[in-house]
């Protein structure tokens, strides 16, 4: 009788990845992401452990969205007191904070829970084209 495998924490080799985001369609970007840092793309994937990589996401502020959604997708935020809901339009979200608009659209893609938020954690979104994690040597990544 074969024994059943279960996904260790030691058993896991993190690799860097870089990802243009320029041109990129904003949905597909973040799902091809999202499923890059939860492990998806790995043998050992086990949805309650973080076996995924780092992913490092460069020039957000070009990400391209389709149809009429910079003016029509509207990001909400309440502060918990009356008339403390804030509302902003994607086209002004990419003007004031373009690293925003991909980071909330991963994180609605990750699990709801610890490992989520664990996970989460290991994406890096950066404006520019520039990044610090050189040191970590992360190999481009190439989406479909």
């Amino acid at each position: 009788m074969d024994k059943t495998y279960v996904t260790k924490q030691e058993d896991i080799k993190r690799e860097w990845y870089v990802v243009d985001a320029t041109g990129q369609t904003l949905g597909r970007l973040a799902a091809q992401v999202a499923s890059r840092l939860r492990g998806k793309h790995r043998p050992i994937y086990s949805p309650a452990v973080d076996a995924g990589d780092y992913v490092i996401v460069i020039n957000a502020e070009k990400i391209r969205v389709t149809g009429r959604k910079l003016d029509q997708k509207i990001y909400y935020r309440y502060s918990g007191y009356p008339g403390g809901l804030k509302q902003i339009t994607l086209r002004d979200l990419l003007k004031k904070h373009p690293v925003r608009a991909i980071e909330h659209a991963v994180r609605g893609m990750l699990p709801k829970n610890r490992v989520g938020r664990k996970m989460f954690k290991k994406l890096k979104v950066y404006a520019g084209p520039q990044h610090p994690h050189q040191a970590q040597q992360p190999r481009p990544l190439e989406l479909e």
